[in-house]
């Protein structure tokens, strides 16, 4: 039997309207503050991801501005700058960075790093039931539900002999298609401190909480048919993202010859509520990760992670532990890294993995000769 036009009509629009509604209330409404901005837990760059997001006290490049901004004292030129691309859920989501860090004297540095991570091309069919109830395929639409982030970063080499601190200015601005979009503010500080081998790093993200101001169109999300279906249109609303602080330490050692490497422990330590992490707590959970990176003679690299540590409940009410591993090679030639990484979101149990890609390129100033008279 087919349906009447009616019939078909009211079902469409419920299968069409709620799952917008879903995406919307995903980004916004149905997060505690422990999931704010969550895409800036991700980490950028193929060395830190293959390395367990283990750089806090070992980050040294353009990627610092991200990773710790004192690491950009360590920078080895005058200018640095990387690309990085990935994607996730078999292409679905897709990840970009691109950061560029610069000298200005000898105790001072500046950076700049721009952030995104969506979906593109999501089908809008808001519009596919005309005002006749009739269906047309060409009025279906696309739209991009996106994150973006900008950080500016500034590092300076203290008085104290191995010591350097930075900031970041944090920038977000978060869109989903035409019904809603957010902007928002936060601040970094961070610290690093070598002495011989050992190298300490602490970061302080998000120190006054990052603020995320959204708006919704209330046109677009069509309020009386949301209505219909026991939903509404959320008003505008304030998304908070709390501190965390990031910890550090890595070590160099000799392994044979002109083969050397660094191991590195890092702990993340939460204050927004009990997490499915190694260490749990309420208010404050810790989730440890350690990355090792093995070279020869600073041109070849190879790296292991391993991070997302979890107690997982089986069937038979058993605890196990699960945890992530990475994997990742790099080259160094000339100025010019090329590193790739195995990894996934940190969703061990999805088994997921993506090949992750990032280049770099890094130089220094030409200086001017002057000519003989």
């Amino acid at each position: 039997m087919i349906p009447k036009k009616t019939e078909l009509v009211k079902p469409m629009y419920k299968r069409i309207l709620i799952p917008i509604f879903i995406i919307t209330s995903h980004f916004v409404f149905g997060q505690a503050p422990k999931y704010s901005n969550e895409f800036l837990s991700i980490g950028v760059g193929a060395r830190a991801l293959a390395m367990g997001n283990s750089v806090i006290a070992s980050t040294n490049d353009a990627s610092s501005g991200y990773w710790n901004p004192a690491g950009l004292t360590l920078l080895q030129t005058d200018f640095d700058a990387g690309l990085m691309h990935a994607e996730y859920f078999a292409g679905i989501a897709k990840y970009d960075y691109m950061g560029a860090a610069m000298k200005l004297d000898s105790v001072q540095w500046i950076s700049a790093s721009i952030i995104r991570f969506g979906v593109d091309d999501i089908p809008n069919t808001t519009d596919l039931i005309d005002k006749e109830g009739n269906i047309d395929y060409d009025r279906i639409s696309k739209f991009s539900a996106a994150d973006y982030a900008f950080l500016f970063s500034y590092a300076r080499k203290s008085q104290i002999q191995g010591l350097s601190y930075g900031a970041n200015i944090k920038v977000v601005y978060r869109n989903i298609g035409k019904f809603a979009h957010s902007w928002g503010f936060g601040l970094d500080a961070g610290a690093q401190f070598k002495h011989n081998r050992w190298s300490y790093g602490i970061v302080l993200r998000d120190i006054t909480s990052t603020f995320n101001a959204w708006t919704f169109n209330e046109e677009e999300l069509i309020i009386k048919v949301l209505d219909t279906t026991y939903n509404y249109a959320p008003d505008n609303s304030l998304e908070i993202t709390l501190p965390r602080l990031l910890m550090g330490i890595s070590r160099e050692f000799p392994v044979y010859n002109k083969f050397t490497g660094l191991a590195e422990i890092d702990l993340d330590i939460t204050f927004d509520g009990k997490r499915h992490v190694l260490i749990e707590g309420d208010p404050i959970s810790i989730d440890p990760h350690l990355g090792i990176e093995i070279n020869y003679n600073k041109l070849a690299f190879i790296r292991f992670g391993v991070g997302n540590f979890q107690q997982v409940v089986e069937f038979d009410n058993t605890e196990s532990m699960t945890f992530q591993p990475n994997f990742g090679i790099g080259i160094q030639f000339k100025g010019f890294s090329i590193d790739y990484a195995l990894t996934d979101l940190g969703d061990n149990s999805l088994a997921l993995y993506s090949n992750i890609f990032s280049v770099r390129y890094s130089f220094n100033q030409k200086k001017s000769s002057k000519g003989n008279t």
